[in-house]
């Protein structure tokens, strides 16, 4: 396993080989709720502070008010019990980069919400948005590797408990947590379930405890509350953080630039749900306009869908070239001139200046290509996948050459 920036305990120095027990905190209303309760009497729920352990996994983007209510109530809590609370983040976004420890202390602080390295960060750099097909890539990514790389060199093998705040309500997260562990001696508790606790009672607790609602943690980017039925809140959130709202527009807007089908939610992007007729919108919006007041750059983006021996799908293959960098208006302009010599058909949205010109439109059939020059704000690296020449070429042999950008 690479290297991490944690130090590897040194035996008769450090106490980390009595850790037995380690609780996972996501910062929202149920394992918040676990937290809380549980401190009120730590023995009575099977539970010895000294050789316990709770990690936090910071993604980079949490909503300002889940911050500002850990300061307020949680982070004095464990102090008080001196609970010890050790904040993580990857390192990059490399594997071999490693974890960063951003905090370990049994009198915590502050809440680091963010380190070295951001989901943002790799989302905007690739040009995406989170899948919501199949399993919760990003988050086992930001979280669940960085928290299982910290575990495997302290635990040692040694037999623990890690408890996961899966509430009442999603009984199938835990079968798969049970079933995904591949930490020697782990064993997965889930306490919220065992107590018959849904959401509500988790809500319902802190709201009594703390006199405060706790709103759910997730990044502000985050895909899945259309999922989880509560968009609608999820909106509100929105509108009551117009900057956070521009930030998460103009990431929608760079990916579906590069690809029309990234919307943030599915069949739905954040855009089309705002409405510039209404005041709180119009305020997200305004922000949205000032994320594109910045350099843009001109792309050449092909994807390739090819198939494997037996006949199925694989993986999507892409490559992604800045060709072009200045002022959204002057590459509109120069992609238009040069499309419309060669007699090619140009998407100008021309209220937030994007251009896309289709060389080889997406298919329904695979195997197929997909080939594009558009314009975005230039936050995108190049990038290209494995083998990707290789594959295109051997695909389009014998097809016309691309378009000339001069």
């Amino acid at each position: 396993m690479p290297a991490a920036v944690h130090t590897p305990p040194l035996p008769g120095l450090s106490r980390d080989e009595e850790v037995d027990t380690v609780i996972n905190w996501g910062l929202g209303a149920d394992s918040t709720a676990y937290l809380a309760r549980m401190l009120t009497d730590p023995a009575a729920h099977g539970i010895d502070l000294e050789r316990t352990v709770v990690l936090y996994m910071a993604t980079g983007s949490e909503w300002p008010e889940t911050r500002l209510l850990v300061e307020e109530f949680m982070l004095p809590l464990l102090r008080e019990h001196g609970v010890r609370l050790v904040q993580l983040s990857r390192s990059g976004q490399l594997k071999a980069a490693g974890i960063t420890v951003l905090d370990d202390s049994r009198y915590p602080q502050r809440l680091f919400a963010r380190g070295p390295w951001t989901l943002w960060d790799e989302l905007e750099s690739v040009g995406t948005v989170p899948q919501q097909a199949g399993t919760r890539k990003c988050s086992l990514r930001a979280k669940g590797e960085v928290g299982d790389r910290w575990l495997v060199p302290v635990m040692g093998g040694r037999p623990f408990r890690q408890i996961m705040g899966f509430n009442a309500d999603e009984p199938g997260r835990c079968f798969g947590d049970a079933a995904a562990s591949e930490i020697p001696g782990r064993t997965g508790v889930y306490p919220l379930l065992d107590w018959g606790w849904h959401r509500r009672q988790c809500e319902d607790y802190l709201l009594q405890r703390f006199g405060v609602h706790w709103p759910k943690s997730y990044c502000t980017f985050c895909c899945f509350p259309v999922s989880m039925g509560s968009l609608p809140a999820h909106l509100e959130r929105m509108r009551a953080h117009p900057d956070i709202a521009g930030e998460v527009l103009r990431l929608e807007y760079t990916a579906m630039s590069l690809n029309p089908n990234a919307k943030l939610y599915g069949k739905r992007s954040l855009l089309e749900l705002l409405d510039a007729d209404r005041p709180e919108d119009r305020a997200c919006l305004e922000a949205f306009e000032r994320e594109l007041d910045m350099p843009w750059a001109l792309y050449h983006v092909r994807r390739l869908f090819l198939l494997s021996e037996t006949g199925k799908r694989r993986p999507v293959m892409r490559s992604t070239e800045r060709v072009d960098l200045g002022r959204p208006q002057r590459l509109a302009q120069r992609l238009i001139s040069v499309s419309e010599r060669h007699g090619i058909d140009v998407e100008h949205d021309q209220r937030y200046g994007r251009a896309r010109a289709w060389l080889r439109p997406r298919r329904e059939n695979w195997p197929m290509a997909e080939e594009l020059f558009v314009t975005a704000p230039a936050r995108v690296i190049d990038k290209q996948d494995d083998a990707f020449e290789r594959e295109w070429h051997a695909l389009l042999s014998g097809t016309p050459t691309p378009l000339p950008l001069n």
